[in-house]
């Protein structure tokens, strides 16, 4: 049974820095492509980037391109996503998922961008 534990969100300044991770359980994480999707208050679930099992190809939401990185830790069965250069429309609830609409997802991490 597949289990995403979503963590490191919190309230940051625009053009702050956050990093979250995802501890994966109950598959063989690295054997998985991962995603990370977000959803912002009042809207649809949105695709926000992807890793393949041994990191070899990233691909990133064109709102999202040079401001986050996705890596992973095959080893921790743990996903991450460093998030700089921080905007007030990256405010959202961040969910890890095994899929690019929210596949499996846990509960989720909240990030505030506000000044």
């Amino acid at each position: 049974q597949v289990r995403l534990v979503e963590s490191g969100g919190g309230l940051v300044q625009p053009g702050g820095s956050l990093r979250l991770s995802c501890a994966a359980g109950g598959f063989r994480f690295e054997t998985w492509v991962m995603h990370w999707v977000r959803q912002a208050p009042g809207k649809d679930l949105e695709w926000v980037a992807f890793i393949n099992p041994n990191s070899g190809r990233t691909v990133y939401a064109d709102s999202v391109k040079g401001r986050f990185t996705i890596s992973r830790d095959n080893a921790k069965n743990t996903l991450f996503l460093q998030m700089n250069s921080l905007k007030s429309e990256d405010t959202a609830v961040y969910y890890c998922a095994t899929n690019s609409t929210g596949g499996n997802r846990g509960q989720g991490t909240q990030v505030t961008v506000s000044s």
